[in-house]
């Protein structure tokens, strides 16, 4: 059988020290920082980063913004590919939803990254789901840290 599905990190998981649980490559975080990039500079709002590494076993961290409207939640999602693909080289394994524009899912295997209209986020709560997960820091948008360093 193939390992293709196995993403690298849970193969031989039980080897590891049980002191500390497992958490997001450092590979896993600069994509996820960058696709949070990428979904403030076309407005996104509400970005969490949430840190699944120890819950499950397809990626390693999920990433969740929000859109206005449909057009918006496209236009997001498309920001994000375009972004990704300029700057790190990366393109997604697949993506679902992009037409209908309620909810697209972005997979870069250890990072799979979640754009939704509001109330459709609202209603599938996958920020409940994982409520016990470590969340790391979003970034600031780039046009508010040019205005505090004074660049902008």
């Amino acid at each position: 059988m193939s390992d293709t599905h196995t993403r690298g990190r849970k193969k031989g998981a039980s080897e590891r020290p049980s002191a500390s649980p497992p958490t997001a490559s450092d590979d896993a975080r600069r994509i996820a920082l960058a696709v949070a990039g990428a979904g403030l500079d076309k407005k996104a709002v509400a970005i969490e980063i949430i840190d699944v590494a120890d819950k499950v076993d397809y990626t390693e961290l999920l990433v969740l913004m929000s859109g206005r409207s449909d057009r918006h939640v496209h236009s997001i999602a498309k920001g994000i590919e375009e972004d990704l693909r300029e700057k790190l080289g990366s393109v997604p394994l697949s993506v679902e939803g992009l037409t209908a524009g309620q909810w697209v899912l972005l997979d870069y295997n250890d990072v799979v990254v979640h754009v939704f209209q509001q109330a459709t986020r609202y209603y599938y709560d996958l920020e409940g789901l994982w409520i016990d997960a470590e969340r790391l820091k979003v970034p600031q948008p780039s046009h508010r840290a040019e205005e505090e360093s004074g660049e902008g």
